[in-house]
């Protein structure tokens, strides 16, 4: 897999660096300086629809079990940075923010069944959001190539988006368990529990649909609010469209991006995507790219203190953990609970004589461990 992902980031950039030589470097880098503060504008959007998106992942928890906003907002963060901007296939970080949120104090079991009802929710809203934005392109633009073939992306995953539902209902055993050894690393899927858990609170959150609908409501808004990047930027470097045609470019090029999750940071996926789209509204190819460039300044500029968090995150639990393991030390425990001295060590057989005698064996006795060891 690493070595597709390499062939696949090395596809995206080629294809990267022949967009903006074919349209021109100074025209590019003349429409981005043209954005002047819309960027600026762009990445505060950027950073409101990701601490929106944490609240559509609170608003899915039962009152009982329940972390913080807080906390589900900072792991929004870390979720975003680490979804954008490593080679994690757009979905490591979200295994890595339910593992996060155990240390937050939420059961393993209800950590990892919530992201998936999460990503589950934000999958559905996108499907939705991206039927919208082929309605309005067929109202705005009538009926073309890009219409059909948006749409024929749609039938198809129609029914993935079902099958990834019904494995979530007690019928997907094995492939969540694939999936889970797919994308997640060892301590990530041994902090969520076992796949029985994992499963019944699966049922707990999905047996209250009026969560589930909050989650799904506050997720769409959270796209809407992602429309407001193109418009906004466009307005700035001198074309502006209007809402709907700023949603027909956004939803799409969301739904490009996720089509090449395969590819990191979807290299190459966005820029042609967004050429594309912009163009049926008479937008040229270097405004195209610039707007690119300024989401991907957004990317940079919310995923970094993302991954800073993390990072700290991280730190701090070990840190929690390194003090907890001395404390058990000072009492004279192990960390299951017994006394440190309640079994014989075994390391100082290989060691001196004195070691030797300190737990009561005899040579020949030691000799016949070394030989079983």
């Amino acid at each position: 897999m690493k070595r597709l992902t390499t062939l696949a980031l090395i596809a995206g950039l080629c294809t990267v660096v022949g967009l903006f030589l074919s349209s021109g470097l100074e025209d590019v880098a003349a429409a981005v300086v043209s954005a002047g503060w819309g960027a600026l504008v762009v990445v505060v959007a950027r950073a409101v629809a990701v601490a929106w998106a944490g609240l559509g992942w609170f608003v899915i928890f039962p009152k009982d079990g329940r972390p913080s906003l807080m906390d589900c907002v900072t792991l929004r963060f870390v979720r975003e940075g680490i979804n954008t901007l490593l080679p994690v296939a757009q979905v490591g970080g979200d295994f890595v923010g339910a593992r996060l949120l155990t240390k937050r104090g939420v059961v393993g079991g209800l950590a990892g069944a919530s992201m998936f009802v999460d990503l589950m929710t934000q999958a559905v809203t996108q499907f939705l959001f991206t039927v919208a934005g082929v309605v309005l392109l067929a109202w705005l633009a009538g009926d073309g190539p890009i219409v059909r073939t948006v749409a024929g992306g749609l039938a198809i995953a129609a029914p993935a988006l079902g099958a990834f539902y019904l494995i979530q209902r007690r019928s997907g055993h094995k492939l969540i368990q694939a999936l889970v050894s797919r994308f997640a690393a060892a301590r990530e899927w041994r902090a969520l529990g076992a796949i029985e858990v994992l499963y019944e609170n699966l049922k707990r959150l999905y047996g209250h649909p009026g969560r589930i609908a909050g989650g799904i409501g506050v997720h769409l808004i959270g796209w809407v609010i992602g429309t407001a990047e193109v418009y906004v930027a466009l307005h700035f470097m001198g074309y502006p469209v209007s809402f709907a045609e700023a949603l027909v470019i956004e939803s799409l090029a969301q739904a490009v991006r996720g089509a090449a999750f395969a590819v990191p940071g979807a290299l190459g996926a966005q820029e042609g995507g967004l050429i594309a789209l912009c163009a049926v509204f008479g937008i040229p190819a270097e405004a195209a790219l610039a707007l690119s460039l300024v989401k991907r300044l957004a990317d940079l500029l919310v995923g970094v203190p993302g991954l800073i968090a993390w990072h700290a995150l991280e730190g701090k639990d070990g840190a929690e953990a390194e003090a907890a393991n001395a404390q058990e030390s000072d009492l004279g425990l192990r960390r299951d609970g017994f006394p440190a001295d309640a079994f014989p060590v075994l390391a100082p057989v290989y060691g001196s004589a004195n070691d030797r005698a300190v737990i009561g064996l005899r040579p020949t006795e030691i000799e016949g461990l070394k030989k079983c060891a």
